[in-house]
C-alpha cells in the first residue's frame, strides 16, 4: 500500500469517526417546558402541511425527518451526510427539513428566518445548502450575521425587496418558531434530530441512517 492510499484511508477513517461522534454528541437545548417525558411524537407533530421537503417521494414512502439549527456544528458535520442518502435513497424516501434553532447559538434563529424568507421564493433549498456550506464564515459570531444573509439573498438572485419584507414580517419568525415547538413536543434534545417514519433515531454513523431507511423500505 503506497503513503498516499495510506494517507487517504487515515483521513476517510478520521471523517467518519467525527461525524460519528459529532451525530451522537448532538448540541443539547434547556428542556422544554412542562418537562417530563414526551410521548411518542404524530405524524402531524412532525410533519406539517406546510413543512419543507427537500424531496418528496411517491405516497406511502418512508419519510426522514430532520430537525436542524443552522449555526450547529453538528448539523454542519451531519449536513454531507444528509446529502448523501438523499441522492442514494432519491425517488424512494420523502425528506423533511424542520427547523430548531437553539437559543444559545446568537444566529441561529437569524439564519433560519432567512431561510424561511428565501423559501417564500422558491429558493427554500438554495439558502439551506448556503448556510451550511458558509456556516464556517459565519457560526458562533455574536453580532448580527442579517446583513450576511441578505448578501446570500442577493448572491442567489433573490427579490430583495420580498426578501427584507419577509424577514421584517413578523409572520416569518412564528413560521420558525411553530417548527421548534413541534420539536419540542416531539421530545427533541438536541441538534440535530433524526426520525424515519415517526421513530426516533440515534445513529453514530452513516451506516446507521441507511440501515434505518433500509427497514423502512422493506416493511413496504
Amino acid at each position: 500500500m503506497t503513503t498516499n492510499l495510506k494517507t487517504t484511508i487515515g483521513l476517510v477513517v478520521a471523517g467518519v469517526i467525527a461525524l460519528a461522534a459529532l451525530l451522537y454528541f448532538a448540541d443539547p437545548r434547556p428542556a422544554a417546558p412542562g418537562g417530563g417525558g414526551a410521548e411518542a411524537p404524530t405524524a402531524e407533530t412532525l410533519v406539517r402541511p406546510d413543512s419543507h421537503r427537500l424531496a418528496t417521494a411517491p405516497d406511502g414512502a418512508p419519510v426522514f425527518v430532520e430537525f436542524l439549527d443552522f449555526e450547529c456544528e453538528s448539523c454542519y458535520a451531519a449536513f454531507p451526510a444528509v446529502e448523501q442518502i438523499r441522492a442514494e435513497y432519491a425517488g424512494r424516501v420523502t425528506f423533511v427539513v424542520r427547523y430548531f434553532p437553539i437559543p444559545s447559538h446568537a444566529n441561529a434563529e437569524n439564519a433560519a428566518v432567512a431561510v424561511e424568507a428565501a423559501a417564500q421564493q422558491g429558493r427554500f433549498e438554495d439558502m439551506y445548502r448556503t448556510m451550511f456550506e458558509t456556516q464556517p464564515q459565519w457560526g458562533e459570531q455574536e453580532q448580527s450575521q442579517a446583513p450576511r444573509f441578505r448578501q446570500f439573498a442577493a448572491e442567489l438572485g433573490l427579490d430583495l425587496a420580498a426578501y427584507d419584507r419577509a424577514v421584517a414580517d413578523p409572520a416569518t419568525l412564528e413560521r420558525v418558531r411553530a417548527d421548534r415547538e413541534d420539536g419540542f413536543a416531539a421530545g427533541v434534545a438536541g441538534t440535530p434530530t433524526f426520525f424515519v417514519d415517526g421513530a426516533r433515531l440515534a445513529p453514530r454513523s452513516v451506516a446507521d441512517l441507511r440501515a434505518a431507511l433500509d427497514s423502512a423500505l422493506a416493511d413496504r
